[in-house]
């Protein structure tokens, strides 16, 4: 116990033992600049200065285009860049597969490997084909009655042009 206490007075006394810190002009050794000064002030002072410049530093290379010369960085440009390039390769590859598609069932018709009864004249992917359920396209009594009232009507109201 006595030896642990005795080690704590003696770094008490070296942090808090005052010094004398003295600039003198060495031809005529007059007095610059003079400072009272203990280790534990030194101490404080440089941890103070330490923390400030790394602060300084983090905000320089945070708030400036510095940033952009530290690996894992990019700059906006660049990103905004990248992304577009992305949408750009994605819809040619889209045109791409399409293109393909066309010109294998071009190749089809003239080698004449064609299938009379799967083709559809309206679709270039022969894959995509679908099964089209059939419409029963007569109208109805209703919609003729309708229909022939709209004539009527159409009738009875003359036409912009014409005036």
């Amino acid at each position: 116990m006595a030896g642990k206490r005795l080690k704590r007075k003696k770094l008490h006394n070296k942090l808090f033992n005052k010094n004398r810190l003295v600039i003198l002009n060495e031809d005529t050794f007059e007095e610059k600049f003079s400072l009272k000064l203990n280790l534990m002030n030194v101490f404080v002072v440089a941890s103070l200065g330490a923390i400030v410049l790394i602060s300084i530093t983090t905000l320089i290379i945070a708030f400036t285009p510095l940033r952009e010369f530290i690996p894992g960085y990019s700059s906006t440009k660049l990103k905004k860049d990248a992304t577009e390039l992305a949408l750009k390769s994605d819809s040619l590859t889209i045109a791409l597969k399409k293109n393909e598609a066309y010109i294998k069932s071009i190749q089809k018709v003239l080698n004449g490997e064609l299938e009379y009864a799967k083709f559809n004249k309206d679709s270039i992917l022969v894959a995509d084909q679908e099964p089209v359920a059939p419409v029963k396209l007569s109208a109805s009594e209703a919609e003729i009655e309708l229909r022939k009232e709209v004539d009527k009507e159409d009738k009875k109201i003359p036409s912009k042009k014409s005036k």
